[in-house]
């Protein structure tokens, strides 16, 4: 229980430092099919080394102190076996689509990994509810994310470490998104399905690379070796 517990904390101090979540925002990893851990209800850049996370049903009410809107991760593990980690977040690119009721297009290498569509959420209501939690994830559909608007966006990986991989990639989405926006080449093609399909490959480390980019130099991983000083 601890790893998993450590991978969360490690993954909500790297999403902090990334500047994809700020005082809002949360992350979690499946222990077994009945149950997972999400991050503590701190700011993410503010978790501390050894602090507890707070463990949680995939069925059945929220424990005491648990953020209402990690009902959206209940929802995607109860949906999807497979996945091993979820993160909610509020990139600024992101936001800024989302604000504009649009989604990315699938433009680059990143934006593969959400075909066939990144999901939309067509209400600035706080999802503190099931029923409202059901409606985010049935809009998610079978993207690996999806952008509720005005309220951030939700991500789903085979691991945590991948979901952290993800997030980056759908604000970085985002960001060649409104650069098409802002140059007025939107018209400009896009990523079809059968080359997305071979593009969004998981071979070459490409998440455990991203995993060691963004949680580089956390006070809970090893460190590096710097080679020694004669």
């Amino acid at each position: 229980m601890e790893e998993f517990a450590r991978t969360t904390r490690v993954a909500a101090r790297a999403l902090g430092r990334a500047g994809l979540v700020h005082a809002y925002g949360h992350c979690s990893a499946r222990v077994d099919a009945a149950r997972f851990l999400v991050c503590p209800p701190v700011p993410m850049a503010h978790v501390q080394v050894g602090q507890d996370c707070d463990e949680v049903p995939v069925h059945g009410p929220l424990p005491e102190g648990v953020l209402g809107e990690v009902r959206l991760h209940q929802q995607i593990y109860r949906r999807r076996s497979g996945v091993g980690g979820v993160v909610r977040f509020m990139g600024p690119a992101m936001m800024a689509l989302a604000a504009l009721g649009r989604v990315p297009e699938m433009r680059h290498g990143f934006g593969t990994y959400f075909a066939p569509r990144v999901g939309y959420w067509d209400d600035i209501q706080l999802v503190r509810d099931d029923a409202r939690a059901v409606g985010v994830i049935d809009a998610m559909g079978e993207s690996a994310g999806v952008i509720m608007r005005g309220n951030g966006a939700v991500v789903a990986g085979e691991t945590l470490q991948e979901a952290v991989g993800l997030a980056w990639y759908l604000e970085d989405m985002c960001r060649v998104e409104l650069a098409a926006l802002s140059s007025g080449l939107t018209d400009l093609p896009v990523v079809l399905p059968a080359e997305a399909e071979a593009r969004a490959t998981r071979q070459g480390r490409i998440f455990e690379r991203m995993w060691d980019y963004l949680s580089y130099g956390d006070p809970e991983l090893p460190q590096p070796n710097q080679g020694t000083t004669k």
